[in-house]
């Protein structure tokens, strides 16, 4: 009998720690985190190095150019492609891309090599945004490079929604749908 209240008692305690969140893990491991420190893709496989922006604040409508060097830290060949990754206050987050250099958007990345490359993208909402070049690697996954603080002023720039592409892209979700409902192994209880 003193068994079973034991274990409800330990049952119970259980779980109302895990009810008011209480993290063991973090208790005893607890984890660093910091502004500006490269995620462990880049010191790993390949590193962002030399960011520079063409401008710090501009005006809705106008390109910011974000360059730097793709430094290879593996001997095999990689494939990926950049982009840019922007936090802000406001909701928006909205930059359309205009250009890369490397051309395309999956490229080779040589391995023990250094790639330079270059991403303009035109800001389309206003903001204060810190912006970093964003590498996602095949297989691999994405990194940050270090970033800087981008004051974006002016009106919005509504881009039209392509409602064709919309309904394409809905013609075949649902043609998907139907081939999976239709060569699904259906099973009788």
């Amino acid at each position: 009998m003193i068994n079973q209240k034991i274990i409800v008692l330990g049952l119970s305690v259980v779980l109302v720690a895990g009810t008011l969140g209480f993290n063991w893990v973090e208790t005893l491991f607890p984890s660093a985190e910091a502004h500006g420190v490269q995620a462990q893709l880049q010191s790993r496989f390949i590193r962002i190095e030399g960011e520079t922006f063409n401008r710090q604040s501009l005006q809705t409508g106008e390109i910011l150019t974000l360059q730097g060097e793709l430094v290879s830290l593996v001997e095999r060949d990689l494939r990926g492609w950049i982009s840019i990754f922007s936090e802000s206050t406001n909701a928006g987050n909205r930059w359309e891309i205009m250009a890369r250099d490397p051309p395309g958007n999956v490229f080779d990345i040589p391995g023990n090599s250094v790639t330079a490359y270059s991403i303009s993208a035109r800001a389309l909402e206003a903001g204060v945004y810190h912006v970093h070049t964003q590498l996602n690697v095949a297989t691999v996954g994405p990194g940050l490079g270090p970033g800087q603080t981008v004051v974006v002023e002016g009106e919005p720039i509504i881009k039209p929604i392509p409602y064709t592409n919309i309904a394409y892209q809905s013609i075949l979700i649902g043609v998907g749908y139907v081939i999976t409902f239709a060569t699904r192994p259906w099973q009788v209880i």
